[in-house]
């Protein structure tokens, strides 16, 4: 463990509120001083957390009562899962997340290696997930535009336009900073809510209903697998991804208003929220679809947007329903331009990245050519945020765009790592989190005022923290449905796969996670330490 050169702002900072104190003094304790400005309150977190979440979307891979049944596993595998998040949030609320988690877990002797390669599957993951993100808001206006014009050609370079399209609006947002982002967030969050009714009430009302036994009873095995059985588990990785991301908000902790209590509150609110309007727009879609293969074959690409024009039997009507999802779908990008940044930017801090002096730099001129962005920056001194991450993310995922014009296929299979990766970062820290608690290692109240939970240091509960049996019980839960999540999501789809149809996203997960050990194991590990001290109290 060393201290960080001089790379940040000083500690505290004019016009903090006693509460925004407090944060900073718990942050420092962490190891790490305030940097970041807190402007996000509860409601506008919770708003970031579901968006990003996107749940309430058509899950149809396992036909009508496997997606019922799968839903409902996933949510109750992803609250078990979120509360460990939320129970580490609420110990050590910094933006590292993952790694800084699992090296305060680890034992000293592989705490550098664990938390390294955590570190870069996390960023990996959420890389991957931001682009996937993209990929969806481009796909779906294609779908719509499909939908409206009959004649229209969708070209693959048309959605890589899109896709940057809705990458440069986000990344805007993102680089205006101080309450814009919030504001937008907890007004998203109203959209979130009420747009899910505003769906549902419409086709409900208007579309012929399919039987309780079709909706409940009748399991589809489009992949021609064995058993039943083994075909539910292959379709459960789409119930998975739309709850993969409950560490989104967990990044943005070190601008977030009394940390340690609100990231799990709004954790465990977004898999509530969630998780209800999701299960109720699938169980509204599932009674109003109508045929199954004319929706998982509809010339849009997107299933619920056949779903919408057989329920309302008008373009128009589908149309504007499909603009909520639209509008939600770019917002989303937006929420994961912030988290993604703030997790590379964190991790630069603790010098895991390459070039991480210049990652780790806060609100500074990016560009003197690129004259709005410099001018911006300049105007806007004391916002606060990682400018130079926002950037190199976003560019990133602007390159993995284009790969949509080679191939969709290929750009499919890169974005698969999103799930495998993000999952394989919580399978890690729970798993730790589970050894520690057994082993009696996590201590109610603390001693004294030095560090806490950092690697070396006395492991504190924080304010959220679920006690004894069930506490265990829920953690070990938990990690059974992370590894049945990890290791049914690099199955095919299909039992004879081609090479359109493979799911290469097991290539390029542990391709990632060889390459950071080749990298830690030639440089790295001369240069990182573990979440570095740049505090001494």
């Amino acid at each position: 463990m060393t201290t960080e050169p001089k790379t940040a702002n000083s500690t505290h900072f004019p016009g903090d509120s006693s509460g925004d104190e407090r944060d900073n003094v718990h942050l420092e304790r962490l190891g790490k001083k305030p940097v970041l400005k807190r402007t996000f309150g509860v409601w506008a977190v919770l708003g970031l957390s579901c968006t990003v979440l996107g749940t309430w979307e058509g899950l149809l891979g396992g036909g009508s009562a496997g997606a019922v049944y799968a839903f409902i596993f996933a949510w109750t595998g992803t609250a078990c899962c979120f509360s460990v998040l939320a129970e580490l949030a609420s110990m050590a609320p910094t933006s590292g997340g993952q790694y800084h988690w699992c090296a305060m877990l680890a034992p000293i002797s592989c705490m550098k290696f664990l938390s390294y390669v955590t570190g870069w599957t996390s960023v990996i993951g959420w890389q991957t997930a931001l682009a996937a993100a993209a990929h969806l808001a481009g796909t779906q206006i294609q779908g719509v535009a499909i939908l409206v014009y009959s004649n229209y050609e969708a070209k693959a370079w048309h959605g890589t336009l899109v896709m940057w399209a809705s990458l440069l609006f986000a990344v805007a947002i993102n680089l205006v900073g101080g309450k814009l982002l919030p504001r937008l967030e907890q007004g998203i969050l109203v959209l979130h809510i009420l747009g899910c009714l505003a769906i549902i009430i419409p086709i409900t009302i208007l579309a012929d209903h399919r039987s309780k036994r079709e909706v409940f009873t009748e399991f589809l095995n489009g992949g021609e697998w064995p058993t039943q059985g083994l075909s539910w588990f292959v379709g459960l990785s789409g119930c998975a991804f739309s709850f993969a991301g409950g560490d989104s908000v967990v990044h943005m902790a070190e601008e977030i208003h009394n940390a340690a209590i609100v990231l799990p509150r709004a954790i465990m609110l977004s898999a509530l929220i969630n998780g209800i309007l999701g299960f109720s727009m699938l169980i509204a879609i599932l009674f109003c679809m109508g045929s199954i293969q004319d929706a998982l074959h509809s010339p849009t690409g997107y299933p619920f947007i056949e779903i919408f024009f057989h329920s309302t039997g008008s373009t128009t009507g589908a149309v504007l329903l499909c603009t909520i999802v639209l509008l939600i779908s770019m917002f989303g990008v937006m929420g994961m331009i912030a988290a993604a940044s703030r997790q590379f930017w964190s991790f630069s801090r603790d010098r895991a990245i390459p070039g991480w002096r210049l990652w780790v730099k806060v609100s500074q001129i990016v560009v003197e050519s690129i004259w709005a962005v410099a001018y911006l920056i300049q105007v806007l001194p004391s916002n606060r945020i990682p400018i130079y991450s926002i950037l190199i993310i976003t560019a990133v995922a602007w390159l993995l765009c284009l790969i949509n014009i080679g191939s969709e296929v290929a750009l499919q299979d890169i974005l698969s790592i999103a799930v495998s990766a993000i999952y394989l970062s919580y399978l890690m820290v729970a798993s730790l989190l589970l050894y520690r608690r057994c082993k009696g290692q996590i201590y109610s109240q603390n001693e004294g005022d030095g560090a806490i939970n950092v690697p070396g240091a006395r492991l504190v509960w924080g304010p959220f923290h679920l006690p004894g049996a069930i506490g265990t019980i829920i953690n070990a839960y938990a990690i059974i449905y992370i590894i049945i999540v990890v290791f049914f999501s690099f199955w095919p789809p299909h039992i004879s796969p081609t090479v359109t149809t493979m799911n290469f996203s097991v290539v390029g997960t542990f391709g990632t996670i060889i390459l950071a050990i080749g990298y830690y194991l030639i440089r790295a590990r001369h240069v990182y330490t573990g979440p570095v001290l740049e505090t001494t109290s």
